[in-house]
């Protein structure tokens, strides 16, 4: 066999096609995976949309994990038949962002089947721009993670979104006990944070998202931590005018949150929440709200707040989440919710679009 199925995307193309394109053969420095899961993300058509997807055509998908069936003739460490995660995150390894666990501030950072966010020239990025939704993916062997005997493929598929979610909770500088709320949190990141909660030392957890139908599931992943709900749907109908999200978290907590983890990627919530948090707290936004913030400087400035944004994870989170995968102490199996064939990834995108069923995270088994 010489060829193999891929999920591409052309230029101009407002949706992926599936094709028939040659097995990548390894460069010197390069390993080939033979791919058991890839992951899907929510923002993959938003993204392409916007024109960060700076190299097309492309093989979709940043998130995979499988074995080993080629390595280059420089690539010691790593031998066929072992099974591994791809770290997607593509930087130079030697700047001063890269070297300080900063590496989604990279210049050259892009990822691998996804978005590129540096400017300028990217000569990784157009080296190794196609992604995992394929039978097989080619990267560098520096992205290459052994995988614990204990971890699945799915799990290992979407190691990158739970380390994001560590790199928000890391983000948060939370203290001991701390009561942080979650935004969009029957999401893929909003699932992720509740699992990891308790091991940053949370002791309450305020979910916030649309309908209380998926809520209460969600609800049920943050084992010891004590959770309350807010859907917005029960609120009042002109909450995101008179600051109803607010009001009720300040029902829930008189004297603040700790924290707001937000991924909410439009709309009011994200301002709502921040006029909620403890004098001295922090949100965390991953979600690329390109709503405004209606808080004046003033009420930042008195309230000692910090506003801090993140894109991504680095190398170090992924790896404290496959020390936690490995050693038991976290268990996220059941964060799958959908599995689907290589040949249905067209039907599995478009359902990350429409989102009519709850869809935590989401793996592609070719």
């Amino acid at each position: 066999m010489t060829t193999m199925l891929a999920a591409r995307a052309h230029r101009g193309a407002d949706s992926i096609v599936l094709e028939q394109i040659p097995i990548p053969e390894p460069g010197p420095r390069d390993v080939v995976v033979k791919v058991a899961a890839a992951g899907l993300a929510p923002g993959l058509m938003r993204l392409l949309k916007n024109g960060l997807f700076k190299h097309l055509p492309t093989t979709l998908g940043h998130e995979a994990a499988g074995i080993v069936t080629a390595i280059g003739a420089e690539v010691d460490r790593i031998a066929v038949g072992d099974r591994v995660r791809v770290h997607p995150n593509l930087n130079c390894r030697d700047c001063t962002y890269c070297r300080t666990d900063r590496d989604m501030m990279c210049p050259q950072q892009a990822m691998i089947g996804f978005a590129a966010f540096g400017e300028g020239p990217m000569p990784l990025y157009d080296e190794y721009h196609d992604g995992g939704l394929a039978e097989y993916i080619r990267v560098p062997y520096w992205l290459i993670d052994q995988l614990p005997d204990s971890v699945g493929f799915d799990v290992a598929a979407k190691v990158h979104d739970l380390a994001n979610a560590v790199r928000a909770l890391k983000c948060a500088d939370l203290p001991v006990g701390s009561t942080i709320v979650v935004t969009a949190a029957t999401g893929t990141m909003g699932t992720s944070t509740v699992k990891l909660a308790e091991h940053f030392g949370v002791s309450r957890l305020i979910l916030v998202s649309r309908t209380a139908e998926r809520l209460h599931a969600v609800g049920a992943l943050a084992g010891p931590v004590a959770t309350e709900l807010v859907a917005l749907d029960d609120l009042a109908d002109d909450w995101q005018s008179s600051g109803g999200l607010t009001r009720r978290l300040r029902e829930l907590v008189p004297n603040g949150a700790d924290a707001v983890i937000d991924f909410i990627p439009d709309g009011p919530v994200t301002g709502q929440a921040m006029a909620a948090l403890a004098t001295g707290a922090t949100l965390v936004h991953m979600g690329g709200n390109t709503a405004s913030v209606p808080l004046p400087a003033i009420a930042i400035m008195s309230n000692c707040w910090r506003f801090v944004g993140t894109r991504s994870c680095t190398r170090t989170d992924a790896s404290e989440v496959l020390k936690l995968l490995g050693t038991g102490a976290l268990i996220a199996d059941e964060l799958i919710t959908q599995r689907f064939a290589l040949g249905d990834a067209v039907k599995a995108v478009d359902a990350m679009q429409r989102r009519s069923d709850p869809m935590w995270m989401t793996v592609v088994n070719p």
